[in-house]
């Protein structure tokens, strides 16, 4: 399968990607970002506000390990996080009036790309978007507006590493 140890994993080259999550309240959705994110080797997640934190068997549960293996840092809050990136190109995943659709999304080749992702009922926090370069949205075709935040963060991630690596 060609697995990286944790030790060479973290001494491997990392995506130009930082995640930011704001206010995620279920641990099993920060413990499937932290598998998302090891996946695609993000270079770091900023875990924000009521997001719980490593070490916890709940995140452990769907990470399984890659809380071990990705970068992570908290932040009281998310503002704290924006302001310290805000060198980088920051997108929110969110459904607004101005956001762009996933697969329209043009992103720089030379800056790091921050993803905010948003609390599992209220989404980003509405102060953040000024903070953003673009805002992003996954269209939709159902009956459901919504996806659950792990699986709008893979997503979005998949598309984003594709993009990056073009």
């Amino acid at each position: 399968m060609n697995r990286l140890t944790v030790e060479k994993y973290r001494k491997v080259s990392k995506t130009p990607i930082i995640v930011v999550l704001d206010n995620i309240r279920s641990m099993h959705n920060v413990g499937a970002i932290f598998r998302t994110s090891d996946a695609f080797r993000v270079a770091k997640i900023y875990l924000c506000g009521i997001t719980a934190t490593p070490p916890h068997r709940d995140i452990r549960k769907t990470a399984l390990g890659a809380d071990e293996s990705v970068e992570w840092e908290y932040r009281k809050k998310t503002i704290e996080a924006i302001e310290e990136l805000q060198d980088f190109h920051i997108c929110a995943l969110e459904q607004v009036v101005s956001s762009v659709p996933l697969r329209e999304v043009q992103l720089p080749t030379d800056k790091t790309i921050v993803l905010i992702v948003g609390n599992e009922v209220d989404g980003v926090d509405e102060s953040l978007l000024n903070f953003c370069n673009q805002v992003i949205e996954i269209p939709q075709f159902g009956t459901k507006h919504s996806f659950n935040v792990s699986v709008s963060t893979g997503i979005t991630l998949w598309e984003i590493f594709n993009k990056i690596n073009e």
